[in-house]
């Protein structure tokens, strides 16, 4: 399977589009199936449960004059897939897999086991931007019964940048758009989402003195020497970032009270952000550090078993992935992608837009998640200057648990999940699904016990 060293230009390599359950709507029928959609059927992956829906994987072509490619994994709905609307999953990094994490480790159908060659069946599954819009158009005309189908786009972590990015070019080029290539776009959602940098920097270091991280030393060193409104940070406040770091050294950032991995076969996962030494950006936000640490959850070495997996020649070779037979490993993320600064600073005033064009806007935040933090999320809300309709209410699940609480302001809509970190699905895999029905229905989480 391919990863960020086949696209030069690009840093999202891995695209998965996930149809799930949601409002019924309606589809044209098609006589004919394009060739290209049969030859991307999968049949069966090696190891893979029975299962009733079809699945699809293969490249798209975004750029033919330099050879750029996206890969994908769609999966039809289990039931009705003729109904359904599309979801469209990316993660973050920049430079991380969708198929690594999002389809098995988050809210895919299938996860890679320990010690195993069979995939579990996840019962809790959800059946540069340019680039990213090319792959839709293209995606459409290779899947032409789903054309009419509403569309969304989630995704989670440096996702933030990527979806709203996404929709705000589909919007753009929906206004030219031939009816062949127009893109029924309805809404968004991003969870523990880098928006702001000003704001992501302020939460980051705030919720670790909050959550006991860190101490109030270093929290009134931190807070004295940096000013994060500065686009360079000083060589002060450079050492004392280092200091952070080297705490997330020995526990998970992404899940504060969850195990980490101590698989000794990746070592490197011990010290995930000692690369930092001596060479920290000019905004933390521009660190993931994913591809130095296991993902932590019900069993923090989850990423360990999904890399066995896909690095298996049956296994890409089921997928029509690896064409091109790349002479390394495919991993999570890409060690290509460490700094850069080509990035905006703030993706608020997408934002803005996507909300004045009327599309759906949910934002979500795992309350345990220290890399993007619940309270850096708050910081960034609070800067749109938005009206709240329904202030802070809890949530519930169909357990009688309070699920997280939600803020509806005009426009947009913010629910915490109580318990999950950094990847909300791997964490709190039924409130995840729970969330992302109401999201698609456009209907409240439950305001009380049901």
């Amino acid at each position: 399977m391919p990863n960020i060293h086949m696209l030069p230009s690009y840093a999202l390599v891995l695209i998965m589009a996930v149809s799930v359950a949601a409002a019924d709507g309606e589809r044209p029928s098609f006589t004919s199936i394009p060739a290209a959609q049969i030859a991307d059927r999968v049949g069966r992956l090696p190891g893979q449960p029975p299962v009733r829906f079809k699945q699809y994987a293969g490249y798209v072509t975004v750029n033919q004059t330099h050879g750029r490619a996206l890969f994908y994994w769609f999966f039809e709905a289990i039931r009705n897939p003729d109904k359904k609307p599309l979801l469209l999953w990316l993660n973050g990094g920049p430079g991380c897999s969708s198929i690594g994490y999002g389809q098995s480790e988050e809210l895919g159908p299938f996860f890679p086991q320990k010690g195993k060659p069979e995939l579990k069946f996840n019962k809790n599954t959800w059946n540069k931007a340019q680039d990213s819009y090319n792959f839709l158009i293209g995606w459409f005309r290779r899947f032409p019964q789903f054309k009419s189908h509403d569309l969304y786009i989630a995704g989670e972590s440096y996702a933030g940048h990527y979806v709203p990015q996404l929709a705000e070019v589909v919007i753009d080029k929906t206004k030219h758009a031939s009816d062949d290539d127009n893109i029924n776009l309805k809404g968004i959602m991003v969870g523990n989402a880098v928006l702001d940098d000003e704001a992501d920097q302020k939460g980051l270091i705030d919720y670790a003195w909050d959550h006991a991280v860190i101490s109030d030393a270093l929290y009134h060193e931190i807070k004295s020497k940096c000013n994060f409104s500065i686009a360079n940070l000083t060589k002060e406040c450079n050492h004392a970032l280092e200091k952070y770091f080297d705490v997330y050294n020995i526990i998970d950032m992404y899940s504060l009270y969850a195990p980490t991995c101590v698989n000794s076969n990746f070592t490197a996962v011990s010290k995930p952000f000692s690369h930092l030494k001596g060479a920290v950006p000019r905004l933390i936000s521009n660190i993931d550090g994913r591809r130095w640490r296991a993902l932590a959850g019900y069993d923090p070495c989850a990423s360990d078993y999904t890399e066995v997996y896909f690095n298996r020649p049956d296994v890409q070779h089921a997928l029509h992935a690896n064409l091109t037979k790349i002479p390394y490993p495919w991993t999570h993320c890409s060690d290509n992608i460490t700094f850069w600064r080509d990035a905006p600073t703030s993706i608020l005033p997408i934002i803005k837009k996507l909300i004045a064009a009327g599309q759906r806007v949910w934002v979500f935040s795992g309350d345990t998640d220290g890399r993007v933090p619940v309270t850096a999320t708050r910081y960034s809300l609070r800067k749109l200057r938005l009206n709240i309709k329904q202030d802070w209410t809890p949530w519930y699940t169909d357990k009688h648990q309070v699920g997280g609480w939600t803020v509806e302001y005009d426009g947009l809509t913010f629910v915490t999940v109580r318990g999950a970190g950094h990847e909300v699905p791997t964490f709190k895999p039924r409130q995840a699904l729970q969330l992302v029905k109401h999201f698609l229905q456009d209907q409240r989480l439950p305001p009380h016990p049901f």
